[in-house]
């Protein structure tokens, strides 16, 4: 997986559970970029893709913030967009490693009875 595409899933996962609130600051691309040793393109990358989700907002020359929850329609959308995503890369790895899609869903099938 791209590593921008590790930095937005980890992002998104911190709002998600709450270890980043609504209204939080987050670090500036530069800071972040030091702190996790990437290229600050890559940063600016993930805030650019995710205020453009809805999911952050930036306030030129104050700094980046986690935005209220966005409208329940493009939430939807952004939410059947990441769904799609990761079930592509997750039968593309099941498809490496030898499975079909049909042994993913009998699996997924059998989780859901327990």
């Amino acid at each position: 997986m791209p590593l921008y595409a590790q930095l937005e899933q980890t992002i998104r996962f911190a709002i998600a559970t709450g270890k980043l609130r609504v209204g939080e600051r987050l670090p500036t691309v530069r800071q972040l970029a030091v702190d996790l040793r990437v290229n600050a393109n890559t940063v600016a990358k993930v805030y650019a893709e995710l205020e453009r989700a809805g999911v952050l907002e930036t306030r030129r020359g104050v700094g980046t913030f986690v935005s209220e929850r966005p409208t329940q329609s493009s939430g939807r959308q952004n939410h059947q967009k990441r769904l799609r995503e990761l079930t592509d890369r997750f039968v593309a790895e099941a498809a490496a490693n030898g499975f079909s899609v049909d042994d993913v869903i009998e699996q997924l099938q059998s989780l859901r009875k327990k």
